[in-house]
């Protein structure tokens, strides 16, 4: 699992390079992190799947439930608790955003679980994600995220 876990943060860095690159113009150094993260991911992959750690959905959206309710009950309230008491004004963003969105997610899990345990498929909408705080909705997104404050233009359609 320590291998997953390094090559899935590799994967991230690597797209955040890539999309600092794109900004300073240099596009091909841009391919060349992306390309890299998606290898990264392929191992990322490879490990999680031979460690036996992806399962059935309806054990899959439990797992998924699980880490979201940890993260948005603990984790990121202790996270910000230390923001806070550091005066990181920054990171206590981040983690409050985030916080918020982990709530959602584990909601939009624990649906989609209902709907697999009813032996029904979830209904197909579209989701919309804020490229700004990670913000996940259903359907459309609104004119301004009520989490960051960004406007609707912020919202990518997931596909």
């Amino acid at each position: 699992m320590a291998a997953f876990a390094g090559e899935s943060q590799a994967n991230r860095r690597y797209l955040a390079f890539a999309k600092k690159a794109d900004q300073e113009g240099q596009k091909q150094v841009a391919k060349l992190f992306r390309a890299a993260a998606e290898a990264e991911t392929v191992h990322a992959l490879n490990h999680l799947t031979r460690a036996g750690k992806v399962g059935v959905t309806e054990a899959n959206l439990g797992t998924a439930i699980e880490g979201e309710t940890y993260e948005y009950k603990q984790m990121y309230p202790e996270f910000i608790g230390i923001a806070k008491a550091d005066k990181n004004s920054e990171a206590q963003w981040s983690f409050t955003v985030a916080n918020k969105v982990e709530e959602i997610h584990a909601g939009l899990y624990r649906k989609a679980l209902d709907a697999v345990k009813a032996g029904k498929q979830l209904t197909a909408v579209d989701y919309y994600v804020c490229q700004t705080c990670g913000n996940t909705v259903e359907g459309s997104p609104p004119d301004v995220c009520p989490i960051c404050g960004m406007p609707k233009s912020q919202f990518k359609l997931i596909t």
